[in-house]
């Protein structure tokens, strides 16, 4: 079985936390809108990075993080959850996901920096491969999808992961080339750990 890492234990906390705010004023909001109140920003977080405005990026960044932790939690509150508004979702994310390691690069504009923002990338890409596919086919079988639009599978770097690791690297650009090491190295580790699950589920 794929490991579940920080994203299943965390969410009955982002639950608790996120349900007074629901209630308020947010909740009145369209969820698509706090999807793209989610995107700005992460786009912000890395055009900051990119001019060396650390705490400027940082902040942006988790204010992305928590529209997007809004998003979901308004859909379902209203009862207005709907795979439109999970595709929005996975889109808007991956565009942010992509803009924070592409700002960090060009705010240290290294070689290093470059190389392994490029290979962080592509284990984004093999990684999305991977997922989509498993959560197709799990779909296909009838299997629950949980909170989510779609099924999940677990994996060693998930949302939670991602924002510690983006956080430490926006926050601290001079080990950022570090960080993104480290977190390709997970990512691939999350690919391998679904390549060896579906050998014995996806036959």
């Amino acid at each position: 079985m794929v490991c579940m890492m920080l994203d299943g234990a965390l969410r009955p906390v982002k639950d608790r936390y996120l349900g007074p705010v629901v209630s308020g004023p947010v909740g009145r909001l369209h969820p698509t809108l706090l999807s793209a109140l989610s995107l700005l920003p992460a786009v912000g977080a890395g055009i900051a990075a990119s001019q060396q405005l650390a705490l400027v990026a940082v902040v942006l960044w988790l204010l992305s993080r928590l529209a997007d932790g809004l998003d979901g939690a308004v859909a379902r509150d209203r009862g207005t959850a709907s795979d439109l508004g999970g595709f929005v979702d996975i889109v808007f994310d991956t565009i942010g996901y992509a803009a924070i390691p592409l700002g960090v690069a060009a705010g240290i504009d290294s070689r290093a920096g470059w190389i392994v923002t490029a290979v962080l990338l592509a284990t984004f890409y093999v990684n999305a491969v991977s997922w989509t596919y498993i959560a197709a086919v799990l779909e296909k079988r009838g299997s629950a999808g949980g909170v989510t639009s779609v099924v999940m599978p677990r994996g060693l770097v998930e949302g939670t992961e991602t924002i510690v690791f983006f956080t430490l690297a926006l926050a601290v650009p001079s080990i950022a080339v570090w960080v993104f090491g480290v977190m390709a190295a997970a990512v691939t580790v999350t690919v391998l750990e679904r390549l060896w699950w579906s050998r014995s589920v996806l036959r």
